[in-house]
């Protein structure tokens, strides 16, 4: 019996009320396993995210990254890569799920290219399309019932259009939700003073790239600054400062996905307050 046929039975006897409809479900189905430990909405059943809402979990990470050149060792999904460590960490910390990382944002014009999209692998997307997605993706998240939309932006492109989203949503909802957007997350200056303080001091080679970044997409995948390849060619150093032992770096990765954390969970918590 082909897979057709087979379907439009099942529909059929869907119909007549012998099996329940496959793709709509009765949202009041009962969990019989238990729920994964994971924070990413995206690896959880929908079942797992409606019993995380009922129990309180009511807050929500919607992170955006970017897909762009990134030097001549990264990956070009550098900040999608990073996000995959700092949401866990923030979510961690806030009781919270995380949204699928929203990968698509402006990255410069596309005809006639600008800024990244110069470079082949660059994807981009109009700052009126970013803004609209992002849009949506958070209505999409409070209908489902989070009250606290926290937003953080990986790339410098990302910022305005975070907080133009958020600002209207806050203008629109009944001030029982709200959407956080929080620019410390992408406070590298304070990455980099801090950074000094434990002695590591850079000396920049011009590259986009630089010892946090690299650090911690290590944390993550060793392979998404192409260790072993680096390795071989006598160039596992950036801005002056040696990769090696890898273990080292990705321990320091660890620390600055924390101390980036930490910030961010700290400047939300100073306007839940006001």
């Amino acid at each position: 019996m082909s897979r057709g046929i087979s379907l439009l039975l099942v529909l059929a006897m869907c119909s007549f009320g012998a099996l329940p409809d496959p793709v709509r479900p009765d949202p009041e189905s009962r969990r019989t396993i238990a729920a994964r430990d994971s924070v990413f909405i995206e690896e959880l059943t929908w079942m797992e995210v409606r019993d995380a809402l009922r129990a309180g979990k009511d807050t929500v990470i919607v992170a955006t990254g970017g897909v762009e050149q990134n030097g001549p060792y990264l990956a070009t999904g550098k900040h999608n890569i990073i996000l995959r460590a700092t949401t866990e960490a923030i979510a961690r910390k806030l009781n919270a799920l995380v949204a699928p990382i929203v990968a698509f944002v402006p990255e410069g014009d596309i005809n006639p290219p600008s800024l990244h999209m110069k470079y082949p692998g660059t994807i981009s997307v109009t700052e009126d399309t970013f803004v609209r997605l992002l849009t949506d993706i958070c209505l999409s998240l409070h209908t489902h019932g989070f009250k606290n939309l926290v937003l953080i932006g990986d790339s410098g492109g990302n910022q305005a259009g975070m907080k133009i989203v958020a600002d209207r949503l806050n203008a629109q909802w009944d001030g029982k939700s709200k959407a956080y957007f929080i620019p410390e997350y992408y406070d590298f200056d304070s990455v980099s003073k801090w950074l000094k303080d434990q002695g590591i001091v850079e000396t920049f080679e011009g590259l986009h790239d630089d010892f946090a970044i690299t650090a911690m997409m290590m944390s993550v995948d060793p392979e998404s600054v192409r260790t072993e390849q680096r390795i071989a060619a006598g160039k596992f150093q950036i801005n002056g400062i040696n990769l090696a032992p890898q273990e080292k770096t990705i321990e320091w990765g660890k620390k600055i996905v924390e101390f980036r954390a930490t910030a961010t969970v700290t400047a939300l918590r100073r306007l839940q307050s006001e």
